[in-house]
């Protein structure tokens, strides 16, 4: 692996790692004076994380924690001695249901001398549910199938699960007993709005706060079902203090400042990458081909509207083979797109680091960019020209960092 492809992936290690959910929660334990004995929930995919980072300052005045995440991302958690439930991702599953149930169980068991502490990270969503009179499994999943393949933004799918949910959108206040609560969360939306990250579980929302999209005719009879509207609890607890533990804007900061320390040209584009990924693609390609020598930092979520039959990849892939064609035969430009959270879509596979000669190498394999781009099989292309990255789950989630590489 050439340098400069070490240095991108060095840059991003190190934006990941400073918005790693252990050292996070750890930093803000160092200041938190709780009124009783403490009780934690951590729901999402840096639950583990967030608990580790909570014992090691809390230690023994933790006297019980409940951790929900999917499996794989709970191995960031030096304790043993709490409890971990299991829902799917990022489609619902059985689990998920079993995981709201316990969650709520959990809850209530709560004694009101307790100190309540919510870590709440991306994936909670699916990973935890409850969901509202008249609606099914299936339906959740179908859903769900249907909004993660139609372009949405987070944040419009989080609205649309709020509706479907006895516990999203605030909903869960309505289960809290009369303790003194607070809510730390790592953001992976657009705005950092409490609202929207996991759902807005103890952060209410507008109930009508749906997206003005065209809904499938089953997907419109589900969310504007009376049921749906009676089943909002009105009556809940106070909204508790919540803390952003740690956004994109820091990750990208910290790979700029890391750039700088190696004492590298570095230019941070505030402006957040977002909507279609292809079209992100070849607008950042583009921009990469005149930009200054240096290293060029964005970060932000985009989205692909999946085909009928879909192949393998995930949005960074999608953006990054699209920068790839844009680029291709300039050796001097390379970039880095990656998910934060270690996996990007439904596979295993991070993200994707192309450069100049990448549509080059894939075409040896019998493959045309163009063509996996319109099948949404970015995975396999890149897959054949060697650029995919693999890291694992990291503990955090604080959606994608784009780095590009200008010599």
């Amino acid at each position: 692996m050439n340098k400069s492809r070490l240095r991108l992936l060095e840059l991003a290690r190190f934006g990941i790692e400073s918005m790693h959910g252990g050292s996070l929660t750890r930093r803000a334990a160092d200041q938190f004076r709780p009124n009783g004995p403490v009780h934690i929930a951590a729901l999402g995919k840096a639950a583990a994380a967030m608990v580790g980072g909570a014992e090691e300052v809390l230690g023994d005045s933790i006297e019980r924690a409940l951790l929900v995440t999917a499996k794989g991302y709970d191995g960031a958690s030096g304790s043993t001695r709490f409890e971990t439930v299991y829902g799917g991702h990022p489609i619902p599953t059985e689990e998920s249901l079993i995981a709201g149930a316990r969650l709520l169980r959990w809850i209530d068991a709560t004694p009101h001398s307790a100190q309540l502490l919510f870590l709440i990270s991306g994936g909670a969503s699916s990973m935890v549910e409850v969901a509202a009179a008249g609606i099914e499994l299936a339906d959740l999943q179908r859903a769900n199938h249907w909004l993660l393949a139609s372009g949405m933004s987070i944040g419009e799918i989080n609205a649309v699960r709020r509706r479907m949910s006895r516990i999203k959108g605030g909903k869960l206040l309505a289960y809290l007993p009369p303790v003194s609560a607070e809510a730390w969360l790592l953001s992976d939306v657009a705005g950092d709005d409490p609202a929207v990250i996991g759902s807005g579980l103890l952060y209410p929302s507008p109930a009508s706060a749906l997206p003005d999209v065209e809904y499938p005719e089953w997907l419109r009879q589900l969310l504007f079902a009376e049921t749906n509207d009676s089943d909002v609890l009105q009556r809940h607890a106070p909204v508790p203090p919540h803390r952003i533990l740690g956004t994109l804007a820091d990750a990208c900061e910290a790979v700029a400042r890391r750039a700088r320390e190696m004492q590298l040209p570095v230019e941070l584009d505030v402006t957040e990458i977002v909507g279609d990924a292809e079209a992100a693609g070849r607008r950042l390609g583009e921009y990469l081909l005149t930009a200054a020598p240096g290293v060029h930092v964005w970060g932000g979520e985009t989205t692909v509207r999946l085909p009928e039959q879909s192949g393998v990849g995930g949005r960074n892939q999608h953006l990054a083979l699209a920068a790839a064609v844009r680029i291709a035969g300039h050796d001097d430009v390379q970039m880095l797109a990656l998910a934060s959270d270690g996996r990007d879509g439904p596979g295993e596979d991070a993200g994707a680091l192309v450069d100049g000669g990448t549509v080059a190498r894939g075409a040896l394999h019998g493959l045309d960019a163009g063509e996996c781009l319109r099948d949404a099989d970015s995975g396999s292309f890149l897959e054949a020209s060697g650029d995919l990255i693999s890291i694992g789950p990291t503990g955090t989630n604080v959606r994608d960092l784009i780095i590009g590489w200008k010599t």
